[in-house]
């Protein structure tokens, strides 16, 4: 099941920042161990009440003068309206209602989205009451008094926010299709590739009934089967400011990221891998995608017998927190390796949904163990008493042991190559939960 989306957009000094520090907590850091991985804040996994969302913060510069403000505003809630399932506007009741926050309310409310009014630095809800209900002025419903500094209110709010996901996400569950997202920076040749890959069929671009994203959406048909094209190429933001066109993208990514079954990461060969590059990836790994690196214009680079090795390597240190991603070297403006391009994401897909068996998941922990003594610490030695895949896209193992404390990453990771080494799993990261049992149950 995908997880909708809630952007938060507001004025520049409305708290939108410690809103989103405080819902995220410690979910914050994102991909914290691999290094060239971005920490930009800009999104973060919120659960509430069993429900979980991605969080987007779509904040960020602060224009100076009065008109670049409100074409910033106008910017920010656009990216809210092109991305999220549900919007968060936040307003601040010290300034009272602003003409800005007007002009915004309209934008909003014209795009049909769920939009869900925060008043924010409510820290006396009995004092600030008649301060809050004069937003009832911009029209868009019941305004939630909330203090993002002191943690006030947030259960109301992020009822209401929860309330508006269950409509919006019939549509898309019922679609069996594998969706397929085309990411990379801007100019790698993502529209090349998604052309190549329709051949002909561009024509039917159709939004499809329930993505109501930017991004646009194509079938296609291979062998007798169906998928879904997410294509993220076609839209342009014409930005002056680098931050916010590197913002913008990255926000886009994560929604098509969020979408995909398979994610195909494409790279250019004339630039190499790029720390940019890392970030996109970082997306993908972290969600758990299934994913192919796509090195396109390869064409377009000189070679001789160690150039791929070479450029294998390359990727392989930039993406060393994926190394069981798939890489194809191919050209769009050539057909080059394009054929090969779907029989990976099919394998790769197998691969999101393989399940092992539970008898043959422990043969294998044990020999593991048998191999390489798991670690201890002050005399207490770690146990490993049992595993079990519990679901796919990704697979995800539960391991029993008797202390969770002792068991490290890196015995986590020696366990899953030796799974890797019985089963491949190819292209899809693999995700294990550690839970602790006690010696006698």
């Amino acid at each position: 099941m995908n997880r909708p989306i809630v952007a938060i957009v507001g004025r520049p000094n409305v708290g939108k920042s410690t809103l989103f520090n405080a819902l995220a907590g410690e979910r914050i850091s994102i991909v914290k161990d691999y290094p060239g991985v971005t920490r930009d804040r800009i999104y973060a996994d919120v659960t509430w009440l069993n429900t979980q969302f991605t969080m987007i913060d779509t904040g960020g510069i602060e224009p100076d003068s009065k008109d670049l403000m409100l074409s910033h505003m106008r910017e920010q809630a656009q990216i809210a309206i092109d991305t999220a399932d549900v919007i968060v506007f936040l307003v601040d009741v010290r300034q009272g209602l602003v003409d800005a926050d007007s002009k915004v309310a309209d934008l909003l409310r014209r795009s049909g989205k769920p939009i869900v009014l925060a008043v924010n630095k409510v820290d006396n809800f009995e004092k600030l009451m008649p301060d809050v209900y004069e937003f009832y002025n911009l029209g868009i419903g019941e305004p939630f008094p909330i203090s993002a500094s002191g943690k006030l209110g947030f259960g109301d709010l992020l009822d209401e926010v929860v309330k508006h996901f269950k409509s919006g996400n019939t549509e898309e569950s019922v679609d069996e299709r594998p969706k397929i997202a085309i990411v990379g920076k801007p100019n790698v040749g993502k529209s090349s590739i998604v052309n190549k890959l329709v051949g002909e069929n561009r024509v039917i671009v159709s939004n499809i009934a329930g993505t109501t994203r930017d991004a646009i959406d194509t079938p296609i048909r291979r062998n007798k089967k169906e998928y879904v094209l997410i294509d993220t190429a076609g839209l342009r933001r014409k930005s002056k400011i680098k931050e916010e066109l590197e913002r913008f993208s990255i926000i886009r990514t994560v929604t098509a990221v969020e979408r995909a079954d398979v994610v195909v990461l494409v790279i250019d060969a004339t630039e190499g891998v790029t720390e940019q590059d890392a970030k996109i990836a970082g997306i993908a790994h972290e969600r758990g995608k299934g994913i192919v690196i796509a090195v396109n214009k390869w064409d377009l680079v000189e070679k001789n017998n160690k150039t791929v090795k070479e450029f294998t390597s390359d990727i392989r240190e930039v993406l060393s927190f994926m190394p069981y991603a798939e890489i194809l070297f191919i050209s769009a403006e050539t057909g080059q390796r394009m054929h090969k391009l779907f029989e990976i994401i099919e394998v790769v897909i197998e691969n999101q949904n393989l399940r092992i068996s539970t008898g043959v998941l422990n043969e294998i922990m044990m020999e593991a163990v048998a191999l390489q003594q798991p670690p201890s610490d002050k005399g207490k030695r770690l146990k490993l008493y049992y595993i079990t895949q519990v679901s796919v896209k990704p697979p995800t193992f539960v391991i029993f042991v008797n202390n969770k404390e002792l068991m490290h990453f890196s015995y986590t990771r020696y366990i899953e190559n030796k799974i890797r080494e019985a089963f491949g799993f190819a292209g899809t990261s693999l995700k294990f939960i550690i839970r602790e049992r006690k010696e006698n149950a």
